[in-house]
């Protein structure tokens, strides 16, 4: 568990180079990040600034060239290859832009699925797990269904499920609406903004600056720079009159 008094996230003076050929590519320049427990931070940028890298790293999809990235107190470059799998396994919950379901695998299945390669078996009933998990994203009426059978926000909210059954210390979001609708992306972006409510840490990694408010806080990514860092003053979503001023969308049955 997260000590209380160190940032689940620390990363100091962060750098990421790639070689293309003969030219190196300077993709994160020296980034410095803290993320305490409980917050809800939007990291942005446009493509090309370095925030995919970033999310990367913070997701140990891949390692620094130099830096020290700590997730919830371990020091991530120290750790072999088997605890660096492990710590992604616990530590991290995983929201993708495509949802990255099994096709012709039930709500419940594709959320029980993270459970299964999760070799301390800290969770003892997998199913029950999952179970909870659904129910917490409002999809306890759909666990039987397939993908197919769920509209575009129920198939994100099974992601969603999915990402916390393993009760991880962080949830990152990359782009998690840019296959959804308006009105969808809002209630998505409500369901994190509830979650982060009840005190789970959520990074939401966009391109989009409206979707950025809806966190707490905006870290700004420019040339692989950190550009800015403060709080949302005025945070956006959240709210039963912005859903009421959109269309009504049908539901997959």
């Amino acid at each position: 568990m997260n000590n209380p008094t160190q940032p689940v996230i620390l990363i100091r003076d962060l750098k990421k180079t790639f070689q293309m050929g003969d030219v190196a590519v300077h993709a994160l320049r020296g980034v410095n990040l803290s993320v305490e427990t409980g917050e809800f931070v939007a990291i942005m940028g446009a493509s090309g600034s370095g925030k995919s890298t970033l999310m990367n790293l913070l997701g140990c999809l891949d390692t620094p060239t130099s830096g020290d990235y700590y997730l919830d107190g371990h020091l991530v470059s120290a750790l072999s290859q088997n605890e660096y799998a492990d710590i992604r396994n616990k530590k991290i919950g995983f929201v993708f832009q495509g949802f990255n379901l099994l096709s012709r695998t039930s709500a419940l299945e594709n959320v029980e699925l993270p459970l299964l390669y999760d070799r301390s078996h800290r969770i003892t009933n997998a199913r029950q797990a999952a179970l909870a998990a659904l129910d917490q994203v409002g999809l306890a009426d759909r666990i039987h269904h397939q993908p197919s059978q769920l509209s575009g926000g129920q198939q994100q909210r099974v992601a969603i499920a999915r990402a916390l059954v393993n009760k991880p210390a962080i949830i990152l979001a990359d782009e998690p609406t840019g296959n959804l609708d308006s009105r969808t992306s809002i209630d998505v972006l409500t369901l994190f903004q509830q979650l982060n409510d009840q005190g789970i840490t959520i990074i939401l990694v966009t391109h989009e600056s409206d979707i950025a408010q809806c966190a707490k806080r905006i870290v700004e990514i420019r040339d692989g720079l950190v550009l800015r860092d403060e709080p949302v003053l005025k945070r956006q979503y959240g709210s039963v009159d912005q859903l009421a001023k959109l269309p009504e969308l049908a539901e997959a049955e």
